[in-house]
């Protein structure tokens, strides 16, 4: 079974100084990523897999190592309990 993601509002964002915040106002937390972390946001605004994420690094950055994978399935994990993503069907 595939896992479909995608943002679970549209939250405020804020790119600064190579770094994305990201205001949840529902929860009044914020959450800081790096410029990969913020790529990934920005595309997750359409419905995505792990796999399709995963090519849209690569396409972006033109290198995916293991290393990349297994950090975008956990940036995914750690959105997810954050309540910045939700499973979309």
């Amino acid at each position: 079974m595939i896992d479909y993601y995608v943002r679970k509002n549209q939250y405020e964002t804020i790119q600064l100084d190579g770094e994305w915040i990201i205001l949840n106002t529902d929860d009044y937390t914020i959450t800081q990523l790096n410029a990969m972390g913020g790529f990934c946001w920005s595309v997750l605004n359409q419905t995505q897999t792990l796999q399709s994420l995963i090519q849209a690094v690569h396409d972006k950055y033109e290198a995916v190592t293991e290393t990349v994978e297994k950090d975008i399935e956990a940036f995914l994990s750690d959105l997810m309990r954050c309540g910045l993503l939700k499973h979309a069907s």
